[in-house]
């Protein structure tokens, strides 16, 4: 019985044993990885800054609230004490013309101390014989009201707070929209392992570094809390 014997060339054993389509495979495999490793960590940073600046959104509204709240009663209170003022100050008027000294004396000393510095200004111009006077001591430049001062400041301030409350909001929103270009990335890298044609791994492999850079571009320009 003859044998046959067949020898085996030198570069059929490299071609079987270790060629150029395992090692670009595994080159293949190592990007997956790669893509898969960076997209997940940046998720993860984007998913941390997002709920933190979602928290500082929060605070920044729930700060803005309350500002006006305060806002709001010192507003209150200050449309009060120019009530008073008024209403004191009409009284004083209504018995001063009618010659009644003593009377009038009693409501001057009942002037709010806010009051008093636009009264005397108004006293000094004459008004009861000067047709140019400022017809009212309310009127008078020096009047002023610490409420109203305290309640347009608190408003001025609870707008400040909701625009950075704003602005954490729109952060929070960009963090989010960065997810998505790491969301691509994983899906990519995921799926180019399920395709055997090499150059279609490579096509899916290099969308998914594109987006990989876009989305980490991204994310450096984003403020961090």
């Amino acid at each position: 019985m003859s044998e046959h014997v067949h020898v085996h060339a030198p570069h059929e054993f490299s071609e079987s044993e270790g060629g150029g389509a395992t090692r670009n495979e595994r080159v293949m495999e190592l990007v997956a990885t790669l893509l898969l490793a960076m997209a997940t960590l940046g998720i993860a940073w984007s998913g941390y800054q997002g709920a933190r600046w979602n928290g500082k959104a929060a605070e920044e509204y729930s700060a803005a609230n309350g500002e006006r709240a305060h806002a709001n009663r010192a507003a209150i209170s200050g449309a009060q004490d120019r009530t008073q003022d008024l209403l004191n100050f009409n009284r004083w008027l209504e018995v001063k013309t009618e010659g009644n000294t003593q009377l009038a004396d009693l409501y001057e000393r009942r002037f709010r101390n806010e009051f008093r510095p636009a009264f005397e200004t108004w006293i000094a111009e004459d008004p009861l014989n000067n047709a140019d006077a400022i017809p009212s001591p309310l009127r008078e430049k020096n009047y002023v009201l610490s409420n109203e001062v305290k309640a347009d400041k608190l408003e001025r301030l609870g707008d400040l707070r909701f625009e950075q409350g704003k602005d954490a909001t729109e952060n929070a929103d960009n963090y989010v929209f960065a997810t998505v270009f790491f969301a691509v990335v994983l899906f990519f890298a995921g799926i180019s392992l399920r395709f055997q044609w090499f150059p279609m791994r490579v096509f899916i492999l290099s969308l998914g570094a594109v987006m990989l850079v876009y989305g980490g571009i991204h994310l450096l320009g984003l403020p961090t809390h």
